[in-house]
């Protein structure tokens, strides 16, 4: 079985599912705290947390700085390790108060490599978080990858190279530098995994059931 490309993948799943519109929010900053809060954590959380920071007055950088931790804590509870999530939003703001004027876009004005290596320098914000911010936020073309999609490329037999960032750039590569592209293949490789490629998958209308290594596995 010759296993797909992953700009075949990718078509495939566009086709499958449209256009998810993802990331949902009202600001560039809002993408980057949402970005910081879902890490181990569901999104409905996440969205409950961002509902409080906003009716609290602190879903910027001013506004999160303003507030008392103690206060930004219970905010943000839902989504999980609050206490430590709570110091990372406040680096954060910090930062971009700090180096940047309170304005998270004025980061559009440098290179992603130069951005990527500023936000890679903070805590809480590991390789999948700052290409979310890059992406998501900032319009910079680069893949964010996450579990879902090292589970998608195994299943479907896609050497993609070892690690995070050889798989990151095989998926740049293979979509041509395509920032909107990229940012509807991670919400659709997140969406498919949720719904049809689960840790026990649910194989039945898959649209990859001719061409998953997984699915010919069980039926040897």
């Amino acid at each position: 079985m010759k296993a797909p490309t992953i700009s075949d993948v990718c078509r495939c799943l566009e086709v499958e599912y449209g256009d998810p519109g993802w990331w949902p929010a009202e600001t560039p900053f809002e993408v980057a705290v949402g970005a910081i809060l879902t890490q181990r954590a569901s999104w409905r959380n996440v969205e409950l947390a961002i509902e409080s920071l906003r009716n609290a007055g602190s879903l910027t950088p001013a506004g999160l700085l303003r507030a008392r931790r103690e206060e930004l804590e219970q905010l943000i509870r839902p989504v999980g390790f609050y206490r430590q999530k709570t110091r990372y939003l406040l680096e954060f703001a910090s930062f971009i108060d700090r180096d940047h004027d309170g304005n998270i876009t004025s980061l559009s004005r440098m290179t992603a490599s130069e951005v990527r290596k500023e936000l890679l320098r903070l805590p809480g914000i590991g390789p999948e978080t700052a290409d979310s911010i890059l992406l998501y936020a900032l319009g910079f073309p680069t893949f964010v990858v996450d579990a879902y999609t090292m589970r998608l490329l195994e299943r479907m037999g896609i050497d993609a190279g070892e690690g995070y960032e050889s798989v990151k750039k095989s998926f740049e590569d293979s979509l041509d530098g395509d920032c909107s592209m990229m940012a509807r293949a991670h919400a659709l490789i997140v969406v498919h995994c949720k719904s049809r490629c689960k840790s026990t998958p649910v194989c039945n209308g898959c649209p990859f059931i001719e061409s998953c290594i997984s699915e010919a596995e069980k039926q040897k």
